[in-house]
């Protein structure tokens, strides 16, 4: 019997049966797809943190000095108790790392947690929980931040302490609407603040803006809300390339302001946007154990059914059985036969449950913020474990079709 005979036959038998055929497949067909939706939006996520998030906190061609690490999800408790007594990072460590690299695009230091959330107020109307940062002029540059209007903060402002902001679009759409927010003042915890420029949009990620935000000169800050935990220096290079020789310069000029001898561990973090990066993905590594485990289960389900359903089918057709074994046919055609049939249905559900995937993540993609990216190896591990349901769960029922006595097959009704 030809291998086209075969599969004729297979696909034959199966569109006889359509709704058998779909019910048997359910189990894959969910599992399947299951598979597929969960990894492309991993996948997708992974891929967004790494060309949006991470560049959007850190910026592009940068790095940071830190009083604890980005990643503590690979420290245990002791290392991270070990970081809280770290000192903080300070307008000293600032100036020794401007002094140890002049060279660069941009250095600055920012306020970090926690931030304050305030109530920024305009005549008779007032913005909630508007995030305030400390920062010094070149923060901008670090951060890629373009003035829509006004001008950025100056080194003036830092070093007079001026009490002016630099407000993101949000702000100037939601507070001032149609007014330009330039040259307006506002009250922030009740002291008057004058607002000299608006950023450009720099959009949302995963849903949340990165456009309502006050910039404020860090000496002004730290007079209303004090130093900061996780106060930070950003480094901005001009190229990719020298991010790590940049990184070792600062991190050795650190050291011998700090007094470290060369067996002293750091007593400061410096990390790429990769830091980040690496923290999601460690995230993301748990739903990745969980993910096999769930579709293991629904595709040994799936076949278990496959299994009964061709069982069923040899009983149904053991006349038929008898017929071709007295007209020539070998146990090894008719082995092929049902083994062809139980992969067909396997392979079908498999692919019908990439479809419903794919649909599935795309659909989740267009109505939420989640992305999502279908990936190739998933798709032919989600292919390959349908029709390796087909062949491990085909084989007895195939076999015992093979074997049946064809006289006790032909008086078979």
């Amino acid at each position: 019997m030809r291998f086209a005979d075969v599969l004729a036959t297979a696909l034959g038998q199966i569109r006889a049966n359509k709704l058998r055929s779909f019910f048997t497949l359910l189990g894959i067909i969910v599992s399947v797809a299951f598979l597929v939706a969960v990894v492309a939006i991993i996948q997708g996520m992974n891929a967004y943190v790494r060309e949006n998030v991470a560049g959007a906190v850190i910026g592009a061609n940068s790095f940071q000095i830190r009083r604890t690490p980005i990643n503590f999800a690979r420290i245990d408790d002791d290392e991270w108790r070990r970081a809280q007594r770290r000192p903080k990072v300070t307008p000293r460590d600032y100036d020794v790392i401007r002094e140890a690299l002049p060279d660069v695009e941009a250095i600055s230091l920012q306020s970090g947690w926690p931030t304050p959330q305030i109530d920024m107020v305009w005549r008779n109307r007032t913005l909630g929980d508007v995030p305030v940062f400390g920062v010094t002029a070149s923060y901008q540059v670090v951060q890629d931040y373009r003035i829509g209007s006004g001008r950025p903060l100056s080194d003036v402002d830092i070093s007079e302490r001026r009490a002016v902001i630099v407000v993101g679009a949000d702000i100037q759409e939601k507070l001032f609407e149609d007014v330009d927010a330039v040259g307006q003042e506002v009250r922030l915890f009740g002291e008057r603040f004058t607002i000299i420029g608006v950023n450009e949009r720099k959009g949302r990620v995963l849903g949340q803006s990165f456009d309502g935000y006050a910039l404020m000169p860090i000496t002004r800050f730290e007079m209303l809300y004090g130093r900061r935990n996780t106060t930070t220096i950003s480094v901005k290079v001009a190229q990719a390339t020298d991010v790590t020789p940049t990184m070792a310069r600062a991190e050795e000029a650190l050291r011998v302001a700090r007094g470290l001898r060369p067996t002293d561990e750091n007593n400061f973090a410096i990390e790429t946007s990769d830091a980040l990066v690496a923290f999601w993905t460690t995230l993301t590594r748990v739903l990745f154990a969980v993910v096999p485990a769930v579709v293991a289960i629904g595709i040994v389900v799936g076949g278990i059914v496959i299994m009964n359903i061709m069982l069923m089918s040899v009983t149904e057709r053991t006349h038929e059985i008898g017929v071709r074994k007295a007209l020539g046919a070998r146990s090894r055609d008719i082995e092929r036969q049902f083994l062809a049939e139980a992969v067909m249905m396997a392979f079908l559900g498999g692919l019908i449950g990439v479809a419903s995937g794919w649909l599935f993540a795309s659909l989740i993609a267009a109505a939420s913020p989640l992305p999502a990216r279908v990936t190739a190896w998933s798709v032919v591990l989600a292919v390959s474990l349908g029709a390796g349901v087909g062949i491990v769960f085909g084989v007895y029922p195939a076999r015992r079709a093979s074997r049946l006595d064809p006289v006790v097959a032909l008086r078979a009704e």
